[in-house]
């Protein structure tokens, strides 16, 4: 195993800023990730680099032996870096965004071809979002969710509202009859008896839809699992069948008639959808443009 270069960065960061939280700041980092590095650096060395306290990282002898020898290694490779980064007039910067697959294609993925910046998305969970972001790896989360690292900062934006939704060739008169008279128990147990579908990844919004409405986890399984809500939404268009689905996402299909809307719940479920940066982040002209073309589709959307 050979050392990481970021690794040395971190360390002399340390050493120059004398806090953890300091070497985060300068990095713009996650303070955990700033552990990760040193703890890495140490367990290559084998040696204490630093006496840690509560307000300072005191380095030890072994540790100013290392600064003392690396430093001019490092200045040598900022002073490269900024050479060749003042020659590179065509270098964009890179920024790296994670959301749900479907936000990408509702939102951003019209646009992608007209950004003045790099851009990766990821897709997945939040919760592995959310950490991706604290770490570094990700600079821009939307997101459900609010993660209580300190690094990161949440605005909210907008909402969605979690609906029942159904294929437009479904039978839903004997299902509305049993929910127009107050009958939550016989909806229930109709719609246990139907088809439904859900995504591979993740059931959440059905399990907690049923859990807000009958107070009860759901005990059947979808009869579908497929990739996205895309393909829920598609797979439902003129066919029968049901499933649980975030509004904004399902309206075009809607206004086409292709599924119909059956149930808002008891209690209407939303969600606040934030966009999800670290403190101090770089690229807070990049992120400014980005979160520009969220605000602006979902203003268009609610007209």
């Amino acid at each position: 195993m050979r050392w990481n270069l970021e690794w040395l960065r971190t360390f002399k960061a340390i050493y120059e800023k004398g806090t953890l939280s300091g070497a985060a700041q300068e990095l713009f980092l996650s303070q955990p990730g700033v552990s990760l590095h040193l703890n890495s650096l140490e367990a290559y060395t084998g040696e204490r680099l630093f006496d840690r306290s509560p307000r300072k990282m005191v380095p030890t002898e072994k540790g100013k032996i290392l600064y003392n020898f690396v430093l001019g290694s490092l200045e040598k490779l900022r002073t490269a870096e900024e050479h060749f980064h003042r020659r590179a007039q065509s270098e964009r910067t890179t920024v790296s965004v994670g959301m749900c697959f479907e936000t990408f294609q509702y939102t951003l993925e019209e646009h992608v071809a007209d950004l003045p910046f790099n851009l990766i998305i990821k897709f997945g969970l939040y919760p592995q979002m959310l950490a991706d972001l604290d770490s570094g790896l990700l600079d821009l989360v939307i997101t459900p969710q609010k993660g209580t690292q300190k690094n990161l900062v949440f605005e909210a934006f907008s909402k969605e509202r979690i609906v029942l939704v159904a294929g437009s060739d479904t039978d839903t008169s004997e299902l509305m009859s049993f929910l127009e008279n107050g009958l939550i128990s016989d909806a229930r147990d109709y719609m246990k008896k139907q088809l439904w579908y859900s995504t591979a990844g993740d059931m959440e919004h059905l399990k907690n839809f049923w859990s807000r409405n009958f107070r009860e986890h759901p005990d059947f399984s979808p009869n579908y699992i497929v990739p996205n809500i895309s393909s829920i939404i598609r797979c439902l268009s003129g066919r029968e069948g049901f499933s649980i689905v975030p509004d904004f996402l399902c309206q075009e299909a809607l206004d086409a008639g292709k599924i119909k809307l059956v149930w808002q719940g008891a209690d209407p479920w939303e969600n606040i959808l934030y966009f999800g940066t670290r403190k101090n982040s770089i690229y807070r002209n990049e992120l400014a443009q980005l979160k520009a073309l969220f605000e602006a589709k979902w203003e268009r959307e609610a007209v």
